[in-house]
This record gives structure tokens, C-alpha cells and sequence, in this order.
């Protein structure tokens, strides 16, 4: 049996790990990190060699429609799915998955993605994709799971078993469970026994089993999911997302749907992948200087400096200083620690306490 394959592209977001670029109504996603296009641009582009612009559809915020269809002008207007509030994964990939049913007229393969990761090997994330969609159309879910390259506390975990089969070169196992960002102790015998992968948050399955799996574990949410779907291209769509959507449970997907699935699949793969949860995870993306510096806009001069990430529109200048990030924006600086990029969360919890 084949089915088409369709990508679902979560695109919201709070903008808060890489601030002061980062903001609640300009995340991640919408800026320019990497080169001259943007995260989500770049996420858009990694799809168009294997899936065409109408079947690439978008879930994302009011707050974010304008722009992301303005720095994608391909995709098809109708094809931006927007929510009146976040709800996490969950509720969105339901919905999403429910709309691509409805634009093709039947059941599809949908490829659940983010629109604000890295991947350095797009050829092999295209290939990874097509094996996928392979598996799926036997129903089951397939997730992609990251070979880790370091003990790492800040993803969760996916313990595999054995290989059930292998399609067009990758091996697909059977997935024992998912785990939690688990300690750092926990975290290296993860990365040591060989069995374990960075959970990436990509999933790819039939739209039969996303609706199986969403009426057998969270009913309530289907429901009203489905009420929704009941009117989509119509006059009635609108009133009805604003009725009903504040009333969806929030839930992510690993917690609410992949936890409790059982026939699922994991794909082990090396595709140059970075979540970009920090400032910090720049470092090991982008291309340094012969000092180990990175700077993504702006000039600088470093003396003695080494190991440095600066982003700003004016001149950094730097004297015997290691390891530091330095963000410049109109209204804010940034100057932290290489270590303690992940402590930009605090920043941010402590500006909205104050109401900024």
C-alpha cells in the first residue's frame, strides 16, 4: 500500500532560550541563526526535494502567521493551520494531522516535524524520511531517534530493541520505551549500553493512526479535535477553532500520546541533528575562527579571546576573555557564561515576574 506523504510543521514557540534575539512574539524559528535564511525557512527547504509546497502544512500562533508566510511564500496560504493559543504538541499535531487528511480526501502519512532544529545532512534526512514512510503505512509510528554524542541531560531518551527490519539501509527497531531527560550518571550509561537515542521529537505515521492512538488515550481532546475538523473550509471553522480551542487539555505528545503507544518503531540516525536549545549549542554548529569564535552578525575584535559567541549589530571587542557569549540587541545585552547558557531561561522568568 503507498499513501502520500505529507510534513506537519510545528511552528510555535515562546522564544525563550536564546534571548534577548529570541522573543515571545519572534522565536527562534522566525530569526536568523544559521546563514541567510531562517530556522523555519531552512526546515521548509530540507522538505521541497521529496514533498511538494501543497503538502507541507504549518500549525503555528496569530502571532506568527504573518511572518512565517511571509518568509515562505510557496506554501500555500490555506496550508497555515493557526491555533488562537498554545495548547503544546499534542492538541496541535492532532489538529494538523486531521487537516491533511481533509486536503487530501483520505488517509496520509504524516511526517511530524519542528520548525526550529538543525540538521546538517538534509540528503540523509530526506532519505531517513522515505524509509519512514515505508514503515508507517503498516501502522505503525515511526520516530526518529538522535545516535547520541554525549551524555546529554537535556533530551529525552528512547531505549530500542531489536531490529525488526531494515528498509532502504536503515535498520528499524522495535522502541522499548520512552525515558525522561534523565541525570547526568543516568545519561552516560544511556550513551554506553549503545541502546538508547536522543528522543528528536519527529514522528511519522498514518493520519488512521494518529486518530486511533488520540481516541484511545486522550478521548476528550479527540472529541473536540474532531468537532473542529467537522467544519474546516467552512463558514463555521473560525467560530468553532475559537469556541472549542481553549478548551482542549494541554499536552505534549511524548507524554500524552508516545508513552502509552505500543507497535512503535525507532530509526537510530546520524544526521548532523542540534535542537538549539541554547546559545551555547551554536558553538558546536556553526564554524569557528582559528580562536574558536563564533560570531553570527556584527563585527569583532578578540585579544587573547577564545572560545567567544557574539551576536550584535555594533563592534564587541574583546581582551583575555574565554568561553563567553555576548548578545547585543536594540533594548538588551546579554553576557553569560559558555556553561550557563541554559540559565537565559531564568532571565527570561524573571522578566515576566517583573512584567517586561
Amino acid at each position: 500500500m503507498q499513501l502520500p506523504l505529507y510534513a506537519l510543521i510545528m511552528a510555535g514557540g515562546s522564544g525563550t532560550r536564546l534571548w534577548p534575539l529570541s522573543r515571545q512574539t519572534r522565536p527562534k524559528q522566525a530569526i536568523k541563526l544559521i546563514g541567510e535564511h531562517t530556522m523555519f525557512q531552512l526546515a521548509v527547504d530540507r522538505l521541497l526535494p521529496i514533498i511538494p509546497p501543497e503538502r507541507i502544512i504549518v500549525v503555528t500562533t496569530a502571532d506568527l502567521a504573518e511572518t512565517l508566510t511571509a518568509q515562505t511564500p510557496m506554501l500555500p496560504r490555506r496550508n497555515f493551520v493557526i491555533e488562537p493559543e498554545g495548547r503544546s504538541t499534542a492538541p496541535a499535531i492532532g489538529l494538523g494531522a486531521l487537516y491533511a487528511r481533509r486536503l487530501a480526501g483520505g488517509d496520509v502519512v504524516v511526517a511530524c516535524l519542528t520548525a526550529d532544529h538543525f540538521i546538517r545532512d538534509a540528503a540523509q534526512f530526506q532519505r531517513v524520511l522515505g524509509a519512514a514512510a515505508q514503515v508507517a503505512v503498516r501502522g505503525q509510528i515511526v520516530t526518529l531517534g538522535i545516535r547520541p554524542t554525549h551524555p546529554s541531560t537535556g533530551f529525552g531518551y528512547i531505549e530500542q530493541g531489536d531490529v525488526s527490519d531494515t528498509v532502504d539501509g536503515f535498520a528499524v527497531h522495535r522502541a522499548v520505551r520512552f525515558k525522561e531527560k534523565p541525570f547526568l550518571a543516568t545519561a552516560a550509561e544511556f550513551v554506553a549500553d549503545g541502546r538508547h537515542t536522543w528522543n528528536s521529537g519527529m514522528f511519522v505515521w498514518t493520519t488512521a493512526r494518529v486518530s486511533a492512538e488520540f481516541e484511545r488515550q486522550l478521548p476528550d481532546t479527540a472529541r473536540k479535535l474532531d468537532e473542529v475538523a467537522r467544519t474546516f473550509q467552512s463558514a463555521q471553522y473560525e467560530t468553532t477553532l475559537t469556541r472549542v480551542w481553549p478548551t482542549v487539555e494541554k499536552q505534549t505528545i511524548d507524554y500524552g500520546i508516545m508513552e502509552g503507544a505500543k507497535d512503535v518503531a525507532v530509526i537510530p540516525v546520524d544526521i548532523g541533528w542540534s535542537d538549539v536549545g541554547s546559545w551555547a549549542s551554536l558553538l558546536d554548529i556553526l564554524e569557528p575562527d582559528e580562536n574558536g569564535n563564533v560570531v553570527i552578525g556584527g563585527d569583532y575584535i578578540g585579544i587573547d579571546s577564545s572560545g567567544m559567541l557574539v551576536r550584535s549589530e555594533k563592534l564587541v571587542a574583546t581582551a583575555g576573555v574565554k568561553n563567553m557569549i555576548v548578545i547585543d540587541t536594540d533594548d538588551a545585552l546579554l553576557i553569560c557564561e559558555r556553561d550557563r547558557s541554559q540559565d537565559v531561561r531564568k532571565i527570561v522568568d524573571r522578566l515576566q515576574q517583573k512584567y517586561r
